[in-house]
């Protein structure tokens, strides 16, 4: 029998205040700060290069992009694809329809999986227009990435969402907003200590290899989609399809990313990676 006397409740509301109407959310708060406290981050790192700001001005919007567009297109075709293909409008507009009409209820399912593939798809793109190599930005984007992921994860913990089995240790939370009685792995917390540490760790590698191109990333993607894989055998399944599956969603979608970054790494350590940053090709592209 679980130890009711040991657990958490949990019954914090994830709205902060409301402004005509709208609610303001943490988990958006929180998603936008990771956007400033990463382009900062990023900005350091550019001036570290000397390379132009203009370069990551536009870096940022497409990042943006890329992760917002993916993460949502994630979420809508990777776990609920039927629903979404029969309403392709709420894919990308904070609305929902109801019995009484349309109503504003912000974005609600981003999958971070989408969002891995969105701002690869998006660096690629902006490296072919400004000839700033993808990997170099890579290199430096995913230590905002996984510091993002902090501040991610926590916004899930004030949905009560993506949380894990039920658990008898003591730091189990009962997730009272959803209806639960007994107490639950905080996967949420979880992954953002996880995602915390993973940043130090790259940003260390990153200072120790002096930005070697392309070692950060690999590094990246095996170790942060190493442990969501693991972290999911104990997490709820987040659609009912997955109640059937011997590895849910998200485990499936990480075999790939790993794969992804065991490959660059083998090409990194056999020095099939050009390690050199060429700024004068870089201002000649910006003059045309």
């Amino acid at each position: 029998m679980l130890n009711l006397l040991a657990y958490i409740e949990w019954n914090v509301s994830p709205t902060i205040f409301s402004v005509f109407g709208i609610d303001i959310n943490w988990y958006g708060l929180l998603f936008v700060t990771a956007f400033i406290v990463g382009f900062y981050f990023m900005k350091r790192r550019f001036k570290e290069a000397n390379v132009p700001q203009m370069y990551l001005e536009s870096l940022a919007l497409y990042v943006f992009l890329g992760t917002f567009i993916g993460a949502r297109l994630g979420h809508c075709l990777f776990y609920e694809p039927s629903y979404y293909l029969n309403n392709p409008l709420e894919m990308f507009l904070p609305i929902k329809h109801y019995e009484d009409g349309w109503k504003f209820i912000g974005y609600r399912g981003l999958a971070s999986h989408g969002a891995a593939i969105g701002i690869q798809i998006a660096v690629i793109m902006h490296a072919y227009k400004t000839k700033l190599p993808a990997l170099w930005s890579l290199d430096r984007l995913v230590m905002v990435i996984a510091l993002a992921g902090l501040f991610i994860r926590t916004g899930n913990l004030f949905n009560s969402e993506i949380y894990g089995d039920a658990t008898t240790m003591p730091w189990g939370f009962i997730f009272v907003r959803t209806g639960e009685t007994i107490p639950k792995h905080p996967t949420q917390i979880y992954e953002a200590l996880a995602y915390f540490l993973i940043f130090i760790l790259l940003f260390i590698v990153f200072r120790k290899t002096k930005g070697r191109r392309g070692v950060v990333f690999s590094l990246f993607l095996i170790i942060l989609f190493s442990m969501r894989f693991l972290i999911e055998f104990i997490k709820e399944p987040q659609v009912d399809f997955e109640q059937s599956m011997a590895l849910d969603m998200g485990q499936i979608l990480s075999i790939p990313l790993i794969i992804e970054g065991i490959v660059i790494l083998v090409m990194v350590l056999t020095g099939k990676i050009n390690n050199s940053l060429d700024l004068k090709k870089l201002k000649h592209k910006d003059k045309k």
